[in-house]
């Protein structure tokens, strides 16, 4: 496993995605990323380990809820996951599932914000989170979409002492927050799209880091991806968004060399 040295509190440290259709996610995404998929014990119920390198990089398991949508989930990392779960309730989270151990590996709780975005904790035990990030098929950055972007912003500062940086994008665009750590940004944040259907709930949504965008974006297409946002520049690179033939949004991204 990691190094310990590679956890950060208040950081994102994992991420896994529930499915309705977890073999389908599995064969897409090892077909799009070339991650190795190990699926774990009967304890685990089907969950599954991606390793791209040899390295943990994320989860894909079956849904635990059959109402719940095949989703990507974000998980920030914390010493406690049961204080964490307390601060969440007193600053106006709400509880989904509170802090409960994962066999040896650590604690996790779920939640959902007051704008309504479910994320989840994770408190590390043997198993630290994600042991690569930036690199092509690796986590590269959350972005939360917001119906009410200021109560967000408010509760995550209050529950994971981040600070803001806040950008304008002009031409009647909102304004990008960047949630920082010590100054480094961690995580981002901005109000839905007016043009989103009023049925889509506020939601975290994961960037891949890939080499080419254009090229695995094309990629997600030809294996059953539908696009969303074709690919594009933003100021510190080029992304794109679709999504996945099981109906979870992913984003990808390449950063610019500064």
């Amino acid at each position: 496993m990691a190094d310990a040295k590679t956890f950060v509190a208040n950081a994102p440290a994992w991420l896994d995605l529930s499915s309705k259709d977890a073999a389908g996610s599995r064969e897409f995404y090892s077909k799009l990323f070339g991650w190795k998929l190990d699926v774990q014990g009967p304890e685990f119920g089907g969950y599954a380990l991606a390793r791209q390198g040899g390295k943990d990089v994320a989860g894909i398991g079956p849904a635990q809820d059959p109402n719940a949508p095949t989703a990507w989930s974000v998980y920030i990392g914390t010493k406690d996951a049961d204080a964490t779960a307390k601060k969440i309730a007193d600053h106006g989270g709400k509880v989904i599932a509170p802090a409960f151990d994962v066999a040896d590996l650590g604690r996790m709780a779920v939640f959902q914000d007051p704008a309504g975005a479910f994320i989840s904790v994770w408190e590390p035990k043997k198993m630290f989170g994600t042991e690569v990030v930036g690199k092509d098929g690796t986590y590269g950055w959350a972005e939360l979409n917001a119906r009410g972007i200021d109560k967000a912003t408010a509760f995550y500062t209050k529950v994971f002492g981040w600070t803001t940086k806040v950008s304008p994008m002009g031409d009647g665009q909102p304004d990008y927050t960047e949630f920082q750590l010590d100054g480094t940004s961690v995580t981002g944040a901005m109000e839905m799209n007016p043009m989103v259907p009023a049925e889509v709930p506020s939601y975290w949504l994961v960037y891949f880091t890939v080499a080419d965008v254009d090229k695995t974006h094309k990629k997600a297409v030809e294996l059953g991806a539908r696009e969303l946002v074709p690919p594009q520049e933003f100021p510190g690179g080029r992304f794109s968004i679709l999504t996945d033939p099981q109906g979870a949004t992913i984003g990808l991204m390449t950063m610019s060399q500064s």
